[in-house]
């Protein structure tokens, strides 16, 4: 059926009430299901209002809608008091943990020629496409899976085929994926809804999953003119057109292209979502085109006490640390256990500003010695968030004590970036 419900634009605010009516509507268009799983993110996407049109599943469907599996990717499982906050009072024993490690089964494959092609020759690996064993096994007549569309470091824009592939995918197809978006550049692909990431997945999904009875749900979140996160689109459909209309809308509303870039950036990351740099190195993902060359970015991580979201990704972050993609690229080409691991060798290139500006990061639970060991610069955090204190500042731009510098609160809303720089990189 294509696009069953849609409605956004830059200036829309929609409202719980009209959430509820157009999934309803949507999935009163399906006819009668019996048996329902939803497929929504975990914390890290707090502001999705995901974990409301989850609820709004479960009333539609009640008892129906037997499982709820958050499409964790790489991430630690949310904890009780997460899926409260997320999730509001649906029952805590509809939430399956997603383990990429050991649930995943393999539906098929991408050629590695057809990878080579893709990447312009730099791989020529195959690509596993994988999903966990539940949505293959689970017995569902209807998948639901929501999420929020917003520019993203891997695949461009966030959501549609990547909430499946990689959100209950497993080591190898994760890693292999996230290390194409890294040799190919991030800059050619953040905010971009085409790129070889993107194109991967997708296949997957065309070619793989087509006997799912997937129906996608997707928002799109922006701020309105009093600073409040705001609904301004939702789409709802079974197949790739509802994510078009909904990163389009993106496009519009979450990148802000700046001009002269800003020689600071301070990123706030609220301790509730924020407890590793995998998660909160947003941060210099979605600010690194932005940074004017020579600039400084304050990361102030008061919740951030570890590196990666499980012991081993923690331990080569700490081990080669983020060096820039010529020394990580040659680290992967001689160690085995981070060739083994290239989402984290991708990881590691991203979160690097490549020598052009400073990247200081204040953090709540990792020491100087920590923080130095993995090539950024340590920040004081009492002191900083004394001086860029995150309640007295606005978003954009603001002077602090003769001081200008240009302040975000959650860099996972959006993509700043110069206008000259992501036009050229496109």
């Amino acid at each position: 059926m294509g696009l069953m419900w849609g409605a956004g634009s830059p200036s829309t605010e929609l409202t719980s009430e009209r959430l509820r009516e157009g999934l309803y509507e949507a999935l009163g268009r399906l006819g009668e299901r019996r048996r329902v799983a939803a497929i929504p993110p975990d914390i890290t996407r707090l502001h999705s209002r995901a974990g409301e049109l989850t609820r709004y599943l479960r009333e539609y469907y009640g008892e129906r809608l037997t499982d709820i599996l958050p499409a964790l990717g790489t991430h630690v499982a949310m904890t009780p008091e997460e899926i409260r906050e997320m999730y509001g009072d649906l029952d805590p024993g509809l939430f399956r943990v997603h383990d990429w490690r050991r649930d995943p089964v393999t539906l098929g494959e991408a050629p590695g020629e057809y990878v080579k092609d893709l990447s312009g020759g730099l791989l020529d690996y195959a690509y596993p496409v994988q999903v966990n064993r539940l949505l293959v096994e689970g017995g569902f007549d209807l998948i639901v899976s929501i999420g929020q569309v917003v520019p993203h470091e891997v695949s461009g824009m966030a959501n549609y085929s990547k909430n499946l592939l990689v959100g209950t995918g497993g080591a190898d197809a994760i890693n292999r994926s996230h290390f194409l978006g890294a040799v190919y550049g991030i800059e050619r692909i953040l905010g971009r809804a085409e790129n070889p990431v993107r194109k991967l997945l997708d296949y997957g999904v065309e070619n793989f999953l087509r006997n799912l009875p997937i129906l996608w749900v997707l928002t799109v979140i922006g701020r309105n003119e009093a600073g409040r996160l705001v609904v301004r689109g939702l789409f709802i459909g079974e197949d790739r057109e509802c994510f078009e209309r909904a990163a389009e809308l993106s496009l519009r509303v979450n990148v802000e292209l700046l001009e002269p870039p800003p020689a600071k950036v301070v990123a706030y990351l609220d301790p509730a979502e924020y407890k590793s740099t995998w998660l909160g190195n947003k941060a210099v993902y979605r600010t690194r085109m932005a940074i004017a060359d020579g600039g400084e970015l304050v990361v102030l991580a008061p919740g951030v006490n570890r590196f990666g979201e499980d012991e081993e990704i923690d331990r080569l972050i700490r081990k080669y640390g983020y060096v820039g993609t010529e020394r990580v690229l040659a680290a992967v080409e001689k160690n085995a256990d981070l060739e083994a691991n290239l989402s984290a060798a991708a990881h590691l290139i991203h979160g690097s500003s490549e020598g052009r500006f400073r990247i200081t990061y204040c953090p709540g639970g990792l020491t100087r010695e920590e923080i130095e060991g993995v090539n950024f610069a340590y920040g004081d955090l009492a002191a900083m968030m004394k001086r860029y204190d995150p309640a007295r500042l606005a978003e954009g731009f603001n002077r602090v004590d003769g001081e200008e510098i240009f302040f975000i609160s959650n860099p996972a809303t959006g993509l700043w970036a110069a206008r000259e720089r992501f036009e050229s990189a496109g």
